[in-house]
């Protein structure tokens, strides 16, 4: 009797230590297969899409698209077997009354990491016997997300600080300035350090909200109180807090698209 083949396993968090830790304990599994990770959920939706793994491992909060938003993005096209990896947050729990998919709380152990992936391999293999695995794992993938209310996924941005999780609402940011691989996003009342690249905070926010300005610059539209000219071809823009955001000459024309008065 010929052996079943291995599974293939993508593992997304956006934090690297816990993917090594999830790494190391699936090395340990003979039945499982890593075939790739992924540090942020619009990179996660990619990688999904590219190599249609049997398992992911997806960590819930993540900043920008966080776990919930990568099961929106894959829904329609691709179903794999899902384990959640979460910190247990309050959403989270409402997902998984609902008992579709398994997850594993942070830390995590290899033995809760061993019984999760075994129920993870039974599930795919039972589907596959039975020709089912799409229709079952979709069924799965459905129940979740009709138990999280978008509203509780898509409008807010988990930022991790202080051993703590804050969540700021999307509705609140008026512009965000990158650093490189960290951003501040602006609100009325504060700012917020966070670590992601500018494009991929770009792919969840609102497209008919905020306008991408410049390479470090985002702006939302309804905050912009004028708009200048200056040399070199490109303009000034000033906020309602008084801010001044630069827009570079490669964005010359979606502004002034965007800003009529221009």
């Amino acid at each position: 009797m010929s052996k079943a083949p291995r599974l293939r396993a993508v593992i997304v968090d956006d934090e690297e230590l816990a993917r090594e830790r999830l790494r190391c304990f699936l090395l340990d599994e003979a039945d499982i297969e890593i075939i790739g990770e992924a540090s942020s959920g619009s990179a996660a939706v990619r990688l999904i899409a590219d190599k249609r793994p049997d398992i992911v491992f997806l960590d819930v909060q993540m900043p920008g698209l966080d776990g919930f938003g990568v099961l929106r993005s894959i829904a329609q096209s691709y179903a794999p077997a899902i384990v959640f990896v979460t910190a247990h947050d309050a959403y989270a729990i409402r997902a998984f009354e609902v008992q579709a998919v398994d997850y594993l709380l942070k830390p995590v152990t290899r033995l809760r990491l061993h019984n999760a992936t075994e129920r993870a391999a039974a599930r795919v293999r039972t589907n596959a016997s039975e020709g089912k695995t799409r229709s079952e794992n979709e069924r799965a993938i459905a129940a979740v997300l009709a138990s999280v209310p978008l509203s509780d996924s898509g409008p807010r941005i988990p930022i991790r600080r202080d051993g703590r999780t804050d969540f700021v609402s999307i509705a609140a940011i008026n512009w965000v300035e990158a650093h490189g691989d960290y951003l501040t996003l602006h609100t009325t009342q504060q700012t917020f350090e966070l670590r992601q690249t500018l494009t991929e905070l770009v792919e969840v926010l609102p497209s008919d909200e905020f306008l991408r300005v410049h390479r470090s610059y985002v702006v939302r539209i309804a905050r912009v109180a004028s708009i200048r000219s200056v040399l070199r071809g490109g303009y000034e823009l000033t906020l309602a807090d008084s801010a001044t955001v630069p827009a570079g000459r490669t964005y010359r024309d979606v502004v002034r698209d965007t800003f009529k008065s221009a």
